[in-house]
């Protein structure tokens, strides 16, 4: 007959305990409930912070703008052709950020810092939060492909490509990007204005940036909250 020593017993259990690591990740989540014309109202989502990017079950990312006690309004950074009512959307704990390096010069990006001349990055050096009250851009452009290829054309025949970088966003592109765009720009030039390099900025036209920003303003009901952002937003481009 085995005998049971209860010493044993404890020994091993005491054991167990010590070797017992449970990691406990705690999501923030929230389900659709209406999509259309670039907005997203989300149902949960108890603890996103403003401006704060989430991620839809498809894929696509948003940046939370309206908190509301019963949703939240999103704008998406997408088409968001496939999120449909009912699908679930993860908030991501990051405000909308891009990565920086010197790797971009010579690019031209859109407000993603995705580079769409057909042509890589080396590396990545850190990341930057967009928007954050910069006063620098390097270059915004959200016309027609054409007005980018002459600016280019123009920087390429002066040899001035190699130490700039592009921002484009075409005019189809999503309001939620056209109005990231400038500020894209920015986070990029924050990266060699804290390295103590020269930079020149260029705006294109901050009254198309003005435009994308009304239609990422449509979801808020209550018109004096849409008046006193837009006062923000013009005392902003003002001063700066």
């Amino acid at each position: 007959m085995v005998t049971i020593r209860a010493d044993e017993i404890s020994n091993i259990i005491r054991e167990r305990i010590e070797q017992y690591n449970r990691e406990v990740t705690i999501v923030n989540t929230g389900t659709v409930l209406q999509v259309g014309d670039g907005i997203a109202r989300i149902y949960g989502l108890d603890e996103v912070m403003a401006g704060e990017l989430v991620e839809f079950e498809e894929g696509t990312l948003g940046i939370a703008l309206n908190l509301e006690s019963n949703n939240v309004g999103v704008v998406l950074m997408g088409d968001g052709l496939m999120i449909q009512e009912g699908s679930s959307v993860k908030a991501t704990g990051k405000i909308a950020q891009i990565p920086v390096s010197e790797a971009y010069l010579g690019h031209v990006i859109n407000a993603l810092a995705n580079p769409i001349d057909g042509r890589g990055l080396i590396a990545i050096d850190s990341m930057i939060p967009i928007g954050r009250g910069q006063r620098e851009l390097i270059i915004g452009d959200r016309q027609t492909a054409s007005s980018v290829a002459q600016v280019l054309t123009s920087l390429q025949e002066r040899g001035a490509m190699e130490y700039t970088i592009v921002v484009a966003e075409a005019a189809d592109s999503p309001a939620t990007l056209q109005y990231l765009a400038p500020y894209t720009g920015a986070a990029l030039t924050e990266y060699f204005m804290y390295r103590e390099q020269h930079i020149l900025i260029i705006y294109d036209d901050l009254s198309k940036q003005a435009q994308a920003f009304d239609k990422c303003l449509f979801y808020y009901e209550d018109r004096r909250v849409v008046k006193l952002i837009w006062e923000m937003f013009f005392i902003y481009i003002h001063v700066f």
